[in-house]
């Protein structure tokens, strides 16, 4: 069968889905461009890495790997629940947080039904509804690169099935905060689910008037579900863990009966539980890259580049507009071997979202985009 065929033997919801742009490794950037020493400021990887307690508890588990893992997390969902305030059936783990969006996609969304999200978005938050067939409604940002509250509030009142609110925001930075957070809650309907994407969460509440979400949620009518994840702030993005606190037990279960048994491997449960258990190595790396992104932002700003605009960021990376198409741009870093994301969303093609290194990692960023 060859790819017409095949094409048309897919579900019509499947070739017209783009595919996720996971940006180059640095493997691949040394290979293409002949450079040796890479600067990974793409996929806003924590550069403090894992707290050391990850590696004392992996070392002994090579003499585990022929068993499976605990299909339900046990022992990680109960120390996620004791410290998060809940029980631990209404929390789910996934292989990585983009894991449970597919999951709520395939349980919740059927053809036709509508989904309302940002743009630019995570990319996953608009192509897994659009698997499933759903519509897929996308909300523009402010002219300075903020959430528009009364939009969101307006798109909400109309009753989508689910809504996916990123705070803050991925790729652009932006956040609601407790004001902007309530205004929304009491514009959505009871029947629309909530699924607040948290995966910057930790760098995001040293920011002022960053919302307490679960403490808000709690108590509402609408069903919703906050998800989180230990590859930004706890250092564990190549094991893959994320996990969702939902507003009831029985949405777990919903989305039980679509997870694969096993969706999160041994290894992943063990570094995740020894992570949780080192908050103090957490929280001074990220109090440390939150400093690092103010001062690459000052540092932007005082090259005076024209047309640059630098979104307002509660993350561990900057979202930039360049003024000028970053294809080029693009190119010129990575032959110097600086890794950044430039941005392909129609209207978005001038910037570039630059994650927070090491001081080392930032300068030279900076260095090569003044030569530029």
């Amino acid at each position: 069968m060859n790819a017409p065929a095949l094409h048309a033997f897919a579900r019509p919801e499947v070739p017209p889905l783009p595919v996720y742009n996971a940006g180059l490794s640095s493997a691949a950037v040394r290979a293409r461009y002949g450079v040796a020493d890479i600067a990974r400021l793409a996929s806003n990887e924590n550069p403090f890495g894992a707290s050391p307690a990850v590696g004392l508890a992996l070392a002994g588990l090579a003499v585990q790997v022929g068993s499976y893992p605990d299909a339900n997390c046990t022992a990680l969902r109960a120390a996620l629940a004791q410290r998060l305030g809940c029980t631990p059936e209404a929390i789910v783990v996934g292989n990585g947080s983009e894991d449970i969006l597919q999951m709520l996609c395939q349980a919740f969304l059927s053809p036709g039904e509508r989904v309302l999200t940002q743009r630019p978005a995570f990319g996953l938050h608009e192509i897994y509804p659009k698997m499933m067939g759903a519509e897929v409604e996308l909300l523009a940002l402010t002219p300075s690169l903020e959430f528009d509250v009364d939009a969101w509030c307006a798109a909400l009142a109309r009753g989508p099935k689910i809504a996916f609110i990123a705070n803050p925001s991925n790729p652009v930075g932006c956040m609601f905060d407790t004001g902007d957070f309530v205004r929304l809650l009491d514009a959505a309907p009871p029947n629309t689910l909530l699924v607040i994407d948290e995966a910057y969460v930790e760098y995001a509440r040293l920011a002022p008037g960053y919302p307490d979400v679960l403490a808000l949620l709690r108590g509402r009518a609408q069903p919703w579900i906050v998800l989180r994840t230990f590859s930004k702030a706890w250092g564990l993005a190549g094991l893959r863990v994320g996990y969702g606190i939902a507003s009831d037990p029985a949405l777990v279960q919903l989305l039980d009966r679509v997870r694969t048994p096993f969706n999160v491997n041994q290894a992943a449960q063990v570094a995740a539980l020894a992570a949780w258990g080192d908050e103090a190595f957490m929280a001074q790396a990220v109090a440390q890259t939150v400093q690092r992104r103010e001062v690459l932002a000052e540092q932007l700003r005082a090259l005076k580049l024209p047309g640059l605009r630098i979104a307002p960021s509660a993350t561990n990376f900057l979202f930039l507009d360049l003024g000028r198409p970053n294809g080029p741009v693009n190119e010129a870093l990575l032959a110097q071997g600086v890794i950044v994301k430039p941005w392909k969303d129609p209207g978005f093609e001038t910037f570039l979202r630059v994650s927070i290194g090491t001081p080392e990692e930032n300068a030279r960023f900076l260095a090569v985009l003044q030569a530029l």
